[in-house]
């Protein structure tokens, strides 16, 4: 089984995507919808992360044979600008992509099994990725113009 080298991935993208969130809030404070939002999204991550202990701990979890091709990172550092904030913003949404194409073959790995619990907090954790990728694209939105037209 299979399974819990994917536990193991989700847990490092959401490990990943919430010090990302935190390291991106902190460095654009200015940007007080940034800031806020992007503090509660990664309490979001680590609510998904406690509500995956449980499955790891009667799957279990391993590391894959095959070496990595993407690698889900936190972010060591944010950008300045108003630039940088979209690129910081265009990080977060890889990563938080990362962590939803996980969760959905982690749901069907659930369905498969026929495990109520998992397929319980897949469809919750999944549900609030997909909020939190809405939100990362409404807010690229917002910034490109005054990043890619106005800004120098």
């Amino acid at each position: 089984m299979m399974l819990p080298v994917y536990l193991g991935l989700l847990q490092k993208a959401e490990q990943s995507l919430a010090s990302s969130y935190r390291q991106v809030a902190d460095g654009h404070g200015a940007e007080p919808d940034v800031y806020h939002l992007c503090h509660t999204l990664a309490k979001q991550c680590d609510a998904h992360e406690q509500a995956l202990a449980p499955v790891i701990e009667r799957y279990g979890e391993q590391p894959d044979d095959e070496p990595e091709r993407l690698h889900a990172e936190e972010l060591s550092e944010t950008r300045s600008g108003p630039v940088g904030l979209l690129r910081d913003l265009q990080d977060l949404y890889l990563l938080a992509s990362l962590a939803d194409v996980t969760w959905m073959m982690v749901k069907q790995a659930a369905l498969g099994l026929r495990d109520e619990e998992l397929i319980g907090v897949t469809q919750q954790c999944e549900g609030q990725i997909k909020v939190q990728l809405g939100w990362l694209t409404t807010r690229m939105k917002q910034a490109a113009p005054q990043a890619l037209i106005v800004a120098d």
